[in-house]
């Protein structure tokens, strides 16, 4: 099945608490349909057809590009694409165009990119950290926020945890979306309604976080469990709702004819039943023929990707890996724990930490998958969290003027933590020999070089240092940048370029 990888994508994601709303979506979004279906009038005649039939072109083609590059978030959006291109087919440009609510609306089911999701997730708990601490010391409660701890006196609370309830700032903003549609108001009071969920979410976690701070100062911390259990989950997703409410009634007052807030929400979702039976009147064309015979044709085709050829050049094994580079001694190779291995699925890794005379500490992974489109390199941005560390900041950078060198070196950075202790990481994916930062960058390199080159191999390098007590982040970073200085010249042999 052409798009079976995004839906795999999607019923995993819905099983995690950011997206656990993703299976109310698509019913959400059929209901908006039927209830948009009820104000358009049966066409008859000549429609013009071809936008959709473009649009479903590109929904194939993207859906085979993220089957060849094996990203499914890639084929979860081609999915909702080929919707839209249903719509524009069955019911022409000029009437099927305004159908784009409901199919935007799908996009809520998807999980955000991980880069985004962590540099949105970061900002916004450090944002609720501060005005959560604000409000205690407003209320004269004695409380120290440490960069990513919230120090209680008696009790410390990382950010992460703190902020547990920004996890549903994902259904929160599906809510507003429907919200702002039923809505009867100007574009900018729906624009202010949509745009409400993130500052919604973050008072509600930061109000989480005043409430904590006051249990702790007058009821102890053993009381603090027990709130923490009943104020997330459920009831921050209802108290988020009752805020948009509020929210809405306030935009309502300012309204000349005074409408009441019953009034503004347009809820009649009577007789859509009928509507759905509004399917038997499509008539039958050449252009949902050769949907049908398009999509089945592209299935088919796909099939035949894995036969492609496939060329493996001479490469070192990683068993060789130095263990002097530069000023750096390596000390016995590490294995990897054979669940966590089997997870990785790579055909060859090397892990080892690596001291200098000084006694600092880097460790050094390298990964090398031989194809990607099998098994490829994971995104430390996935693996990481699940192994109970938080991203505290992340950026995308060049690190060549650092380095003192004179081409490109795009690296990943991230500085993790998991309580007290925090840790710098480098990491790059390396394909065909570039070095490219971004995981879907790679991806798409993958793509054109499966084709051109017949190169599907690439790897994963992922550098760490911890981050001492009262040590600054760029200390962190000069043993890290002198670590990726000495390896430039040596991976190569492992991770071959263009033959």
């Amino acid at each position: 099945m052409l798009f079976w990888p995004g839906i795999l994508l999607l019923i995993t994601v819905w099983q995690t608490p950011e997206y656990s709303h993703g299976p109310l979506i698509p019913v959400l979004s059929g209901l908006l349909f039927l209830r948009q279906l009820k104000t358009e009038p049966v066409m008859s005649g000549p429609l013009n057809r071809q936008p959709g039939v473009a649009l479903m072109g590109l929904s194939i083609a993207l859906g085979l590009a993220g089957q060849m590059v094996e990203t499914p978030m890639v084929t979860a959006a081609a999915m909702i694409l080929w919707f839209g291109a249903i719509l524009l087919i069955c019911f022409g440009w000029q009437q099927g165009r305004r159908f784009w609510p409901p199919i935007l609306h799908l996009f809520f089911m998807m999980p955000l990119p991980t880069t985004i999701y962590y540099q949105v997730s970061i900002t916004l708990q450090l944002i609720s950290a501060e005005l959560g601490v604000w409000l205690l010391r407003l209320m004269n409660v004695p409380v120290f926020l440490d960069g990513y701890i919230i120090d209680l006196g008696v009790i410390k609370l990382h950010v992460a945890e703190a902020c547990s309830g920004l996890r549903y700032l994902f259904p929160i903003l599906s809510f507003s979306y429907i919200f702002a549609i039923l809505f009867h108001g100007s574009l900018v009071t729906k624009g202010i309604l949509l745009l409400s969920a993130a500052p919604i979410a973050v008072v509600m976690n930061s109000a989480r976080i005043a409430i904590a701070g006051m249990i702790v100062q007058y009821q102890g911390p053993a009381h603090l469990e027990g709130f923490s259990h009943f104020f997330e989950g459920w009831v921050i997703f209802v108290l988020s709702v009752l805020m948009l409410f509020g929210l809405a009634r306030l935009l309502l007052m300012f309204r000349p004819d005074k409408m009441g807030l019953v009034d503004a929400l347009d809820l009649d979702f009577s007789g859509l039943a009928a509507q759905a039976r509004r399917i038997q009147l499509i008539e039958p064309s050449r252009a949902l023929a050769g949907m049908a015979i398009l999509t089945m044709g592209a299935a088919i085709l796909w099939q035949t990707f894995p036969t492609i050829r496939t060329v493996e050049p001479p490469r070192a094994e990683l068993a060789s890996f130095p263990t002097h580079i530069g000023n750096w001694s390596g000390e016995a190779p590490i294995y990897l724990d054979p669940a966590v291995a089997r997870a990785l699925n790579a055909q060859d890794y090397s892990l080892r930490n690596y001291r200098n005379a000084a006694g600092e500490e880097v460790e050094v992974f390298a990964a090398w998958f031989r194809d990607q489109t099998v098994s490829g390199a994971h995104s430390p941005e996935i693996c990481l969290p699940n192994s109970g560390w938080e991203f505290a900041s992340f950026i995308r950078r060049d690190i060549g003027p650092d380095l003192g060198i004179q081409k490109p070196f795009p690296i990943n950075r991230a500085v993790i933590q998991r309580g007290e202790d925090r840790l710098l990481v480098y990491y790059y994916f390396v394909q065909n020999g570039r070095q490219v930062a971004w995981d879907f960058g790679s991806k798409l390199w993958l793509f054109w070089d499966s084709f051109v080159h017949g190169r599907k191999d690439g790897g994963l390098v992922r550098l760490v240092t911890p981050i001492a007590r009262g040590e600054t982040e760029a200390a962190a970073d000069l043993r890290l940048q002198d670590m990726a200085r000495a390896l430039d010249s040596r991976l190569p042999r492992f991770f071959p370029g263009p033959v």
